[in-house]
């Protein structure tokens, strides 16, 4: 299916790569204009060019934890595309600490990719939404909302947090008739997957595989998809909820 999107404005965050990259491909397929910001100038760049569509894309350098960046790049695209009139939070970074050992300032860093800039972006698009009385907002979160694994604190804390910001906002934004979802993929096969698995023993990649009902991972391309389905009028009586892409991995017991 293609055109779900059509006439409509996205924003990514985190953009450049992996899920986020995944997730302006999808949305320029089916028919949005789309602007993305990422801290990452090169790789950010890099799948611009790629994409060859800069008519219908653009990308802006910065860092969503920066108000002054996200107004910069959200009125950079506004000015080209109009109002946002979809937005999806992706950005997002692991977190590998002790509960003792880790500094405030590391705390506050983690909490302020993964959940405070969520707010400030939404804060940024709403009063466009308002004004149209349209809009969606999805919400990369985690599988780690629900279940985590050690040594990741405070990740699933940050994660859990955006999942109640996006009960809280579908409810203060109902009445103007914008829509705020979240999505926690489980397993799926990016840099900062990769990287988790960098960081322990070569033989938890397939304890974590022979643990999947489906027998593998996820791709970036099959969050997408369910990202475009939220952000599209196919979704327009879904909202405060947390869709889990995972592949099953939370029906089952240990062991």
């Amino acid at each position: 299916m293609a055109g779900r999107l059509e006439n409509q404005h996205v924003l990514v965050t985190g953009g450049s790569r992996g899920i986020g990259a995944a997730i302006v491909q999808k949305a320029l397929a089916e028919g949005a204009s789309v602007t993305f910001i990422d801290i990452e100038q090169v790789a950010g760049e890099a799948l611009l060019s790629s994409l060859g569509d800069d008519a219908r894309c653009h990308f802006g350098a910065g860092s969503v934890t920066l108000a002054g960046d996200i107004a910069r790049v959200h009125e950079q695209g506004v000015t080209r595309f109009g109002p946002v009139t979809g937005l999806v939070n992706n950005a997002g970074r692991n977190s590998y600490a002790d509960p003792v050992a880790m500094t405030e300032a590391d705390w506050d860093e983690v909490f302020a990719v993964d959940l405070k800039a969520a707010w400030l972006v939404a804060r940024a698009v709403l009063p466009g939404m308002i004004a149209a009385r349209r809009g969606s907002i999805v919400n990369i979160a985690s599988i780690h909302a629900d279940m985590t694994y050690p040594g990741f604190f405070p990740y699933a804390a940050a994660k859990s947090g955006l999942v109640g910001l996006t009960r809280s906002l579908a409810l203060d934004m109902g009445k103007h008739q914008i829509r705020v979802n979240a999505l926690s993929p489980g397993y799926t096969e990016t840099f900062l997957v990769k990287e988790f698995f960098d960081k322990n023993d070569a033989s938890l990649r397939q304890k974590v595989l022979d643990v999947h009902p489906m027998g593998r991972m996820g791709t970036p391309a099959e969050i997408a998809n369910c990202v475009a389905f939220l952000l599209s009028e196919e979704a327009s009586f879904v909202t405060g909820s947390n869709w889990r892409v995972h592949g099953g991995l939370s029906a089952r017991f240990a062991g």
